[in-house]
């Protein structure tokens, strides 16, 4: 039976001269948080596991993902609508998975090389870029899907590399 669109995927072993984003974001022990939401989205795992697609990662450090005010999965509306129950059942576990990969496609980009100034979209939609500021990499992330009422607060997040 074929896998749905969204199920977790399995690895395929590249070859021994190729290195894939998959293997390289799982050895790197400071960003595992973040590792451990992709591997929940076949159509990220895909997108990782394929060296033949240009990918830029722009991963939270794990710190960083558990300063956040809320969890990756929370999001005000549903609390808003559906009160502190938002997360129970079927339904409660489906909208925080949908959360989480929003948070996840939120922080790739479908492309690499990527040119200083060029404005990409992430996966999630957000507009994203970066540039030199006092020989410093700026990322400027903008996170229009991440989460609706709080886009004031996340409108630009800015990274250094």
């Amino acid at each position: 039976m074929p896998q749905p669109e969204d199920s977790p995927a399995t690895s395929k072993p590249a070859d021994d001269d190729t290195v894939i984003l998959s293997d390289v974001l799982g050895r790197d022990r400071s960003i595992n948080i973040f590792a451990g939401f992709t591997r929940d989205f076949a159509t990220v795992t895909r997108r990782f596991e394929d060296s033949s697609l240009n990918t830029t990662i722009l991963a939270p450090i794990n710190s960083a993902i558990m300063a956040l005010p809320r969890k990756p999965w929370e999001d005000p509306e549903d609390y808003d609508n559906l009160g502190m129950d938002a997360y129970k059942g079927e339904d409660g576990e489906e909208r925080a998975r949908n959360n989480v990969k929003k948070f996840v496609e939120a922080h790739v980009v479908p492309a690499s090389p990527w040119k200083e100034g060029d404005k990409l979209k992430t996966l999630a939609g957000g507009e994203t870029w970066w540039e030199m500021n006092n020989g410093v990499k700026m990322v400027i992330l903008l996170l229009v899907l991440l989460f609706s009422r709080s886009l004031t607060l996340l409108a630009d997040t800015t990274w250094e590399y």
